[in-house]
């Protein structure tokens, strides 16, 4: 077996992948692998059993397929090779090319390692040489640099003595009191020692009055020995003394005497901060923490506590501990969690706490306006059937106040809720009876206002309905093993038949409405049961009352109601059993009803100071009397809004607490109010206005030391001096940083030496006197008036070796400002090296964090030393690094900046430009983060601004002005400001051209006021032709002046040029009573008000003044008209709803002399009434108007002052006016289309109010327009339009649209003439014209028949007729209605088919009578009747009406007349 070692890769790993071998090489291994398996082949062969026979053909086979196997691997190697094309030859120089690179990284890489594992070679040899000689030259006896400081303080505080020493070998500390050794194992919640960087603290935790003592440190190394001593004295406090002046929440935290005897430290990683909740949430607060040592069977006690009370497991809150996490959780809030949380972890190395306030707002109402649900429902005094719930009141800041509470009661185990009282009780406690012996019960409280009822309480522990007297007239007897004799009173006390009377009838708690009354029980009592019957007695009255007469009370207490208020009660108990009841017991003293309790009145003074940027510590004075308080709510309000917010749902007992959740930089008042069982107080007065910020540095006891400096880089270095730069302190502790200490060490040396002995100013220094090619490292510290901060961690190792390389040292003091959600601004130093060649740019470079590929923000290098980086993602981290580049090259990097978290901070403000009231140009910006040791620092290209010559900085309070003091050109640029002593508040500003020019101009406006006019110079023509120029400014003052210039001549006022100011509104005018040819020219009007000034001018020539001249003529001329009778409206038409045509015109200063006429073409129109002139209008009616309406009309008025026409030409496109105005009008009128079926054919037709062939119409079918014709006639009367459909057929089915054009609308009409529409109309089309057919050729009688006839008698009468019919129509003749014949006497004929007669020869009176012609065919005929009269000879012949015809009568078709039989 070889005996090579595996790389440890290769024990883990199966490599597959051959990528990084070549082609060739991949060939040989296939050839090689194909010979092997052929081998294998053969020996399994040789092996097998087939090899072992003694066939030697077999033998020979097997050698032969072994070798033809071998050859075939062969012939397929060398296919492979044959085949190999251009293309993998291709990828082969690729891969080896690849494989080069590769092999030269590693080889880089390998270098590199290599130089660095000799570097820290080097190191360690050279500090192994010179490790004794330093060790000898720095050895010297403990010296303490701070001496101890004595304290004086208040009991139950915390107190750390602290002093600093030095020597070599580290000195030995140990510490005393009274000259006693203290021993922090002996007592680990007492005392607790620390030691760090040659600081030793002693902490004494919660000092008592015992500590008061003289404390000693003792430090001791080999060559000697130092010591220092202190005094402590702690303080007893007096009621009216503050015992804890610097603590928010003075809670007396019980101290913990189960205590883990190992020493553990905790310290804590993540601690849980100020918490908002509402009730009905889960909550958990959490506190990580690193352990040490991490002892899993030995670990530190996790106490949790609220206020003063310690948390245990329960139906609320579940605890937990492991794994380096603290937790507590909370199932459902409500707001009896409310209080300051405090974890306390117990090891033997003393207690670590964490502390922080949990706030519970209320639940959303479940009625608008209710008031919050009351907390802390506890039960008092239990017994057999009552108990005492008590309870705290609800705060109620914008809730109409609580009038009472209803208490509900549950038993356990179930879930009916029963309401205990019927009406509100107004106090905070209750006495609940009626309980059954031996339950359990829980208890709830709600509370009423005027809107309505909360939300219930937190039900209450359970609580038994068992009288605890029961208990104590028991006696238990323990015997040998572990038997137990229980004796009773009861036994002792023998046979007691009827109980004796109660004793010490007492009140033990009066109310307004309500006694409690409370007595002993008999002695003795006996073994039956006893019960209590209680009676009462007003005073003076007599007479007794039982007040439990239906219900026996089991306990001893009861609760009296039904107590008249203000009267004197006496009270008496009698005790009951089965055998009787005993004699009342003596009688109470008189008991009024009445409450013991008042409202406590309102808080003192209420005193608000800042404390951070997000809270405030309120301190109040406590009421005059503040017995019986549950505590305190606190409101606050932001100023000017009158909106008052609860700070507190719980009660405090304190009257100091600290408000939190507050917004940075706004202004605030607080008050306060006490609560007590009867509800809350008044509210105090408000505090005075606090504007939230960080508490104010008022002396150096309040300020702390800076924090420490970081990012420590190495900027050049010259062989013997190193240049470093670092990043100043984030906070400066409440004081201006005034410089820094720096430190060094020799790599791998122990102790620092200090650098300098004054303060460094700047944050870059070079140290000098260094040793060529040795390593050093260093550390700052920062310092103000308080002290020096803790140093900086100590930088990497730098070795001290001249920079010759030609490209730039690496930039430094990286800073990160204006982070915004996609962007950021990158600033930094210029590097103090710059190479060979000056300085050309920059390159920026980041990467997210976690990732490893860097991504350059700018592909050309920036000269300035600034840059935005943009399109970033927002919440996401990265980290940035600059490089700066020269004519060489590209030069080292700065050091990689903190990671910085990509996200707008809520509420940022950015720089905002402004002009003041004095015309000057400001920047200004707000910080409502600042506090009082912030500093705004303004810079323009991010350099900070210290020319005085062109900038004034003005800072008051968290606002900052920068003020241009001759802003030009040269100021454009951007600006930028930064928040000292802030989470990196910054913000900048382009100023650009287009901005510079706005400011200049608003500037330029306020430092040269002009008067503001509401209108320029302008003129109008007033009535009688006179012009009037005029302007309007905003305001005169009554010492403004003005002047008017013409053609740069100044008017003066006179009968020409009237002049008149009206100040108060600002009108300058002037009127010119004759305004001619020679007034064309300039107007101008300057005006000066004080400093303000303005002018405006009026341009008059050429075609302006002759529009104005031409108008102030008109104008002069209408005037003179209007002296007389005249229009005041000329004349103009109108159509009517009725489609009638109006001329209207009006008239005005008209008489009753005044003559109105009409006129048509130059003749009078007739109308029937003349008009009212009194009336002012005139109208001229065209009914319907028509072609023949058309010509010029005219009105005249005249009387002896004068005259005036009036005309209007009705005719071309007035015309076309009127008729467009009628089509609209009549199409607004029209009817749905209607079919009307004639002997032609089938008419469709639209009623209309006017309609008039000149009338913009159409009518379609099936959207296509239909022209007059043959087949469709189009046409129409005065009220109806239509067509008629020839003719009609299967194609003239459709929709028919009938449109009317009427100038912006149109009106459309349909109809659908299809289907049983078509059908029915085309059905009544046939039958009228069959109908038409058969008048037009039935029977009828043409003419030539009187209807009366008057005749002689002895004459002959001829009746004569002609007929019409085709075919010929028959003839009947009738004599009052009955048919005659032929005889001599009658004679009727018909010649020729057309003409019939009857004569009647010789008639006589009897031949008077009606004769009828009866004409018929096969379409029908006609009756004419005709009267025949016959007077006698010498009679007067009768009268007749001359022209008279007979009238025919139609007969049907199928009508046949039947003659009478006579």
């Amino acid at each position: 077996m070889s005996s090579v070692a595996v790389p440890f890769y290769q024990r883990r790993h199966k490599h597959f992948d051959q990528s990084y071998r070549n082609i060739q090489t991949r060939y040989v291994l296939e050839e090689y692998a194909a010979r092997k398996a052929a081998s294998r082949q053969a020996a399994y062969y040789e092996s097998s059993g087939l090899g072992k026979t003694t066939c030697r053909l077999c033998a020979r086979r097997a050698r032969t397929l072994a070798h033809e196997a071998m050859q075939e691997s062969r012939k397929r190697s060398h296919e492979q090779k044959s085949h190999v094309s251009d293309e993998k030859r291709i990828r082969f120089a690729s891969e080896l090319s690849a494989l080069e690179k590769e092999i030269h990284t590693a080889r880089h890489r390998a270098r590199e390692h290599l130089d660095k594992l000799a570097v820290q070679r080097m190191v360690e040899e050279s500090m192994a040489l010179e490790r004794h000689i330093i060790e000898e030259r720095i050895s010297r006896a403990p010296e303490i640099l701070v001496r101890l400081r004595s304290h004086t303080v208040w009991e139950k505080m915390s107190v750390s003595l602290c002093f600093t020493v030095q020597g070599f070998p580290t000195p030995v500390v140990q510490w005393y009191k009274n000259e006693e050794l203290i021993s922090p194992a002996s007592d680990p919640t007492k005392y607790r020692i620390e030691s760090k960087y040659g600081v030793h603290v002693l902490h004494i935790n919660r000092a008592d009055f015992d500590d008061s003592a003289t404390y000693s440190a003792v430090a001791t190394n080999v060559h000697g020995q130092a010591s220092t001593n202190c005094a402590v004295i702690v303080r007893r406090f007096r009621e009216e003394e503050e015992p804890h002046p610097a603590a928010i929440m003075p809670f007396h935290l019980p101290m913990s005497y189960d205590v883990c005897f190992t020493h553990i430290d905790v310290q804590f990683l993540e601690k849980f901060g100020v918490t908002f909740a509402t009730e009905g949430e889960t909550l958990t607060l959490k506190c990580s923490m690193l352990i040490t040592p991490e002892l899993k069977r030995l670990r530190p006690r996790a106490e949790w506590y609220r206020d003063d009370v310690l948390i245990k497991d329960s139906k609320w809150t579940k605890l937990y501990f492991g794994e380096g996490q603290a937790a507590l959780s909370f199932t459902h809030l409500n707001k009896d969690d409310e209080g300051l949380y405090t974890l306390r972890m117990v090891s033997r190395g003393g207690i670590s706490e964490c502390s922080a306030y949990l706030f519970v707002r209320d639940a959303a109402a479940l009625i608008a306006g209710a008031p919050g649900a009351p907390m802390d429902v506890k039960c008092h005094d239990a017994n057999r059937d009552y108990v005492i719930v008590t309870w705290k009141p609800p705060n109620t800041t914008s809730e109409s106040p609580v009038i009472g509470y209803f208490v509900d009661k549950c038993e356990v185990g179930l879930e009916n809720w029963v309401q205990c009282n019927d009406a509100p009780v107004k106090i905070c406690k209750y006495p609940v009876t009626g309980l059954q012996e031996g339950r359990s019960y829980i208890f709830r409280v709600r509370a009423v206002n005027s809107a309505g009822i909360s939300r219930p309480s937190r039900a209450s522990e359970p609580v038994a309905a068992l009288d605890p007297v029961d208990l104590e007239r028991t006696q238990t007897v323990h015997v040998d093993e572990g038997r137990k004799i229980v004796i009773s009173k009861d036994d002792l006390e023998g046979d007691v038949q009827i109980p004796g009377p109660p004793t010490n009838v007492h009140a033990s708690e009066i109310s307004k409405t309500y006694v409690v009354l409370s007595w002993d029980p008999p002695v003795p009592r006996g073994r039956e049961p006893v019960t209590y019957f209680i009676e009462k007695s007003m005073v003076g009255s007599g007479s007794w009352q039982r007040v439990n007469a239906q219900v026996a009370v089991k306990s001893p207490r009861y609760a009296v109601f039904d107590l008249a208020e203000g009267k004197p009660y006496v009270f008496r108990v009698l005790s009951a059993n089965k055998n009787g009841i005993s004699d009342p017991s003596e009688i109470t003293e008189p008991i009024q009803p009445q409450d013991t309790i008042v409202l406590p009145s309102a808080p003192g003074q209420v005193v608000a100071t800042r404390n951070t940027k997000t809270s405030v510590v309120v301190q109040w004075d406590k009421p005059k009397h503040e017995e019986d308080l549950y505590g305190y709510y606190i409101e606050y309000s932001v100023v000017g809004s009158n909106r008052w917010e609860p700070s507190n749902h719980k009660p405090i007992k304190y009257n100091r607490f600290v408000v939190h959740g507050l917004e940075t930089g706004e202004q605030y008042v607080f008050r306060v109010k006490a609560a007590n069982a009867l509800g809350l107080s008044e509210n105090s007065q408000e505090s005075e206005a606090v504007t939230v910020q960080a508490a104010l540095r008022r002396s150096v006891s309040h300020m702390a030391c800076p924090s420490y400096p970081h990012g420590i880089t190495l900027l050049n270095c010259d062989g013997h001096s190193m240049t470093l730069g670092w990043k100043a302190p984030t906070y400066s502790g409440g004081s201006p940083i005034l410089g820094y200490y720096m430190d060094k060490r020799e790599a791998n040396h122990q102790n620092w030496h200090e650098v300098n002995s004054s303060l460094i100013t700047q944050t870059i220094y070079t140290v000098e006197d260094l040793i060529e090619d040795a390593f050093y490292e260093f550390k700052v510290a920062a310092a103000n008036l308080v002290g020096i901060g803790q140093p900086s961690d100590p930088s990497e190792h730098f070795k001290c070796k001249a920079w010759t390389m030609p490209e730039p040292g690496p930039a430094y003091d990286l800073m990160i400002c204006e982070i915004r959600n996609t962007s950021l601004v990158l600033l930094w130093k210029a590097p103090v090296y710059e190479g060979k060649s000056p300085i050309t740019g920059y390159l920026v470079d980041y990467k997210e964090v976690d990732t490893e590929d860097w991504i350059t923000a700018n592909e050309k290098p920036t000269p300035k030393r600034y840059f935005k980086v943009t399109d970033l993602h927002e919440g996401h981290t990265y980290v940035f690094k600059v490089r700066a580049v020269n004519d060489a090259g590209i030069g080292k990097s700065s050091e990689i900046s903190e990671p910085v978290l990509v996200e707008e901070r809520p509420g940022t403000k950015e720089i905002y430009s402004g002009v003041d009231d004095e015309g000057n140009i400001y920047l200004a910006f707000e910080c409502k983060e600042a506090t009082d040791a912030s500093h705004f620092a303004w810079g323009k290209s991010y350099e900070e601004i210290d020319d005085s010559h062109k900038f004034k900085i003005e800072t008051e309070g968290n606002h900052s002005k920068l003020y241009f003091k001759n802003p030009d050109k040269s100021d454009l640029g951007t600006y930028s400001i930064s928040v000292s002593d802030t989470d990196g508040v910054s913000s900048s500003f382009v100023m650009d051209d287009e901005e510079f020019e706005r400011l200049m101009a608003l500037s330029y406006e306020i430092k040269n006021p002009t008067i503001p006019l509401k209108s320029e110079l302008a003129y109008e023509v007033l009535d009688k032709g006179e012009v009037r120029f005029w302007i309007q400014a905003e305001s005169l003052s009554p010492d403004s002046t003005f002047r008017f210039v013409i053609n740069d001549k100044e008017v003066e006022n006179s009968e020409r040029h009237k002049i008149n100011c009206d100040r108060p509104n600002g009108i300058i005018e002037m009127v010119m009573e004759k305004f001619t040819i020679d007034n064309e020219g300039t107007y101008t009007v300057q005006i000066q008000d004080g400093k303000a000034k303005n002018q405006s001018s009026l341009v008059l020539i050429g075609d302006a003044f002759k529009k104005v001249l031409e108008e102030s003529e008109l104008q002069r001329k209408e005037f003179l008209r209007k002296q007389g009778p005249h229009f005041s409206e000329f004349l103009y038409w109108k159509v009517t709803e009725e489609c009638e045509v109006l001329l209207s015109c009006k008239v005005a200063n008209t008489k009753k002399e005044t003559d109105f006429k009409w006129y048509k073409d130059g003749s009078g129109v007739d109308v029937e009434e003349l008009p009212d002139l009194q009336q002012g209008e005139c109208h001229l009616s065209i009914p319907k108007l028509s072609r023949k309406d058309e010509g010029v009309y005219k009105a005249t008025l005249s009387d002896d002052r004068g005259h005036d026409v009036s005309s209007l030409e009705l005719s071309g496109k007035v015309y076309d006016d009127i008729i467009l105005a009628l089509s609209g009008m009549s199409g607004k009128s029209a009817s749905p289309l209607k079919i009307l079926c004639t002997e032609e054919g089938i008419r469709l037709q639209c009623f209309l109010k006017y309609y008039n062939e000149e009338m913009k119409v159409s009518w379609c079918h099936r959207e296509s327009k239909i022209s007059s014709g043959e087949k469709m006639k189009i046409g129409g009367g005065d009220d109806i339009a239509w067509l008629q459909i020839t003719e009609p057929t299967e194609k003239d089915k459709g929709n028919y649209t009938f449109e009317i054009f009427g100038g912006k609308e149109s009106y459309k009409r349909t109809l659908d003439l299809s289907g049983q529409a078509f059908d029915d109309a085309y059905a009544e089309f046939q039958r009228l014209k069959a109908a038409a057919f058969a008048e037009k050729n039935r029977g009828k009688v043409i003419g030539g028949l009187p209807d009366v006839v008057t005749i002689m008698d002895g004459k002959t009468l001829n009746l004569t007729c002609t007929v019409f019919g085709n075919p010929d129509p028959e003839v009947v003749w009738f004599k009052n209605d009955k048919a005659f014949e032929k005889d001599e006497h009658y004679a009727f004929s018909l010649e020729q088919g057309k003409y019939a007669s009857l004569t009647i020869k010789g008639v006589t009176s009897e031949d008077s009578g009606k004769y009828s012609i009866h004409v018929k065919n096969k379409h029908g005929g006609e009756t004419v009747d005709v009267t025949v009269s016959v007077y006698r000879h010498g009679e007067k012949m009768p009268e007749i009406k001359p022209g008279q015809l007979a009238k025919p009568r139609p007969i049907p078709p199928s009508e046949v007349p039947k003659p009478e039989q006579k």
